[in-house]
């Protein structure tokens, strides 16, 4: 399997740290997003989002981090992904709430705007406007993730037991590291953070993130959450 990817990407790290894990041989094609390499027609015909991650499997091409999660997990049989429909019904669902909720409002509207050049809005009034609305959003997604989807008594994304949901929403949720956000106001994410990071793989994984997007004196353009 050929796994395109870039290692700062908030959606090719959950991947790469299933696979890390789960030790999936992988053959791992750096797409240099930077330099714009995914804008390339040769990138473009293989996956017409122009983005990454994009996994290969034989003939058989996938997009998008959700389904390549889940993918791979059913490949090696995984039980971070059970058979159990209602188990993998609950996975389904808090997958979903990441991608439509957490990652429209926090990454694509509050982070991304503040630390790439390519997501700032020309108008600086309607850049804050942007950002403002964002942060709004977000707030109110980070009280639903600690006291419902956590509460006092989940360990992980969907109850006591770890899950792809987890690999996909941790991406997504230290983003907020780039931008200082203070996780302590959320006691139960912060804790469900500190289970993440302790994986053996995490810090290898997550390595290039830190070194290239989280800068301890860096200045964003918005107050944190």
């Amino acid at each position: 399997m050929k796994l395109y990817y870039h290692p700062v990407s908030t959606t090719s790290r959950p991947v790469m740290l299933l696979a890390a894990d789960h030790r999936i041989e992988i053959d791992y094609r750096l797409v240099d997003l930077p330099g714009g390499e995914h804008l390339q027609p040769y990138y473009a015909s293989l996956n017409a989002n122009q983005a990454v991650p994009l996994l290969e499997d034989g003939e058989f091409r996938l997009t998008e981090s959700s389904a390549i999660l889940k993918y791979l997990a059913d490949r090696v049989g995984s039980p971070l992904y059970p058979l159990d429909l209602r188990k993998r019904a609950r996975i389904n669902e808090r997958m979903d709430w990441i991608n439509t909720s957490l990652s429209r409002d926090f990454a694509h509207g509050f982070v991304y705007p503040q630390i790439f050049p390519t997501h700032r809005r020309a108008d600086e009034g309607v850049h804050h406007g942007v950002v403002s609305w964002g942060r709004e959003k977000s707030l109110r997604w980070f009280n639903v993730l600690n006291d419902s989807i956590l509460g006092k008594d989940g360990r992980f994304f969907c109850g006591s037991e770890l899950s792809i949901a987890d690999y996909l929403a941790m991406a997504y949720v230290t983003l907020g590291e780039a931008v200082h956000v203070d996780f302590a106001k959320w006691p139960n994410v912060a804790a469900w953070i500190a289970r993440m990071k302790d994986r053996q793989h995490w810090a290898t994984v997550n390595d290039p993130f830190y070194r290239y997007v989280v800068q301890p004196n860096a200045k964003v353009s918005f107050a944190a959450l």
